[in-house]
């Protein structure tokens, strides 16, 4: 092989290599979003329990209320965290792969498309709980806002 082709085959597998980088990045966006999402989740929590002994009654069930919530969402937030570095890792596992294999002349084909539908998955399944946590979110928004007063059934008449 001259030295000419061999320097062609790896700016090929280089080439084939910047597409999962570009999908590695964008995953690495998401789990920048989702760690500030756990990050601020886990913050609420602590001044909660920080505040809790000082709350009086019906303050303390909305607060407890949320602390509900905070829970369930430091959870999904973490799982979807988990199932998108799942799936950069597998990405990365791939690229690795491909040199492998074509610098090596392996045919492994089949366990790199499997290899890169797994990786899919985990972030769609990352996405979906990200979704969820979400959902979560604005229920403890709308749980903070039983504690507000109404505008129409206020008792001081104001409006």
């Amino acid at each position: 092989m001259s030295q000419t082709a061999a320097v062609s085959t790896i700016a090929y597998q280089i080439q084939l290599a910047v597409a999962p980088v570009f999908l590695l990045a964008g995953i690495g966006a998401f789990l920048n979003v989702m760690a500030q999402r756990l990050a601020r989740t886990v913050e609420r929590s602590r001044s909660l329990e920080r505040e809790f002994a000082s709350f009086d009654e019906d303050t303390r069930r909305l607060a407890t209320a949320e602390l509900h919530i905070l829970e369930r969402r430091t959870t999904v937030v973490n799982l979807a965290i988990t199932a998108c570095t799942a799936s950069a890792l597998f990405v990365c596992v791939l690229v690795a792969l491909l040199f492998i294999a074509d610098l090596a002349d392996v045919a492994i084909g089949n366990p790199i498309a499997w290899l890169f539908v797994l990786s899919m998955l985990l972030l769609i399944a990352g996405l979906f709980l990200f979704l969820w946590e979400i959902r979560l979110a604005i229920r403890a928004l709308r749980v903070r806002r039983e504690s507000m007063p109404h505008h129409r059934g206020d008792t001081n008449g104001k409006a």
